[in-house]
Formats: structure tokens, C-alpha cells, sequence
């Protein structure tokens, strides 16, 4: 089931869309598809839009590589003037890992976003991206 909702304590100055899919690839056109217009929003260049596109899909596809069977991804975005923050999170099998930073996944993510950082506590794992507008205004 898709859903689409409000998080229930955004701060005053951000901006928060929740959005859960089934924890599956053919959803992710759907995130892609939110990235990019919650980024256009921001008046982010063409250039940085597909960047964070692809920074999404690829935090993407690192975290169902690691999740349970019949899981969703939750997708949290966060908006404020200048930069957007996208938060995607599983369930994850038991004992599984995120691919370490030094790998190409990662590298992928530093190149692409502002900042990456991931979190994997219990049995969920989070990959926090975060994007600023290259120009203020």
C-alpha cells in the first residue's frame, strides 16, 4: 500500500512530506518522481535535480538490498528555503550491513548530495541525504 502523509512534528520552518512505497524497484520511479519536484520547488538547477534523482536511487537500491521480504520504504523529505533533506528507511534482515563508505555506493552519494550519512540500529537501517541550492535567492 502507498501512502502519502504529512510527518506529524515538522519545526516551523521546514516543510515535511512522508511518502511509503512497497520496498520494492518498481516503486522507486515514484521517489524519483518526488525528489524532483519537491527540488524544482526549490528552484534547484536542472543539473542538481538529477543529481539528487540519482542520489535517491541509488540509497534506493543500497537499502533493499538489505530488507526484509514484503517490507515498505519510508521516504521523509524535508524542505526548508535552501536545501532539502531526504531520509529513506527499511526493516532489515537480521545481521545485515550497509556497504561501507569507502565503497562505490558511497562515493556515489558524497558525489552527488551535500552530505550522506547512514544509521543502522535493531532491525532498521536510515541513509540521510542531504542537498543546499548551489545559488541562494
Amino acid at each position: 500500500m502507498s501512502q502519502l502523509t504529512a510527518q506529524p512534528q515538522p519545526t516551523v520552518e521546514d516543510d515535511v512530506v512522508l511518502l511509503t512505497v512497497p520496498a520494492d524497484g518498481g516503486y522507486l520511479s515514484v521517489l524519483r518522481t518526488a525528489t524532483a519536484g519537491l527540488a524544482a520547488r526549490l528552484h534547484f538547477a536542472l543539473d542538481e535535480i538529477e543529481d539528487l534523482r540519482i542520489a535517491v536511487d541509488e540509497a534506493c537500491a543500497m537499502l533493499l538490498a538489505i530488507t526484509t521480504r514484503g517490507a515498505e520504504l519510508e521516504c521523509r523529505f524535508a524542505v526548508t528555503n535552501a536545501e532539502l533533506t531526504v531520509e529513506v528507511t527499511v526493516p532489515t534482515v537480521s545481521g545485515a550491513r550497509l556497504p561501507a563508505e569507502s565503497s562505490f555506493a558511497w562515493k556515489v552519494l558524497t558525489a552527488l548530495t551535500t552530505a550522506a550519512s547512514a544509521t543502522a540500529t535493531g532491525d532498521r537501517a536510515t541513509i540521510r541525504l542531504l542537498t543546499r541550492r548551489a545559488t541562494a535567492g
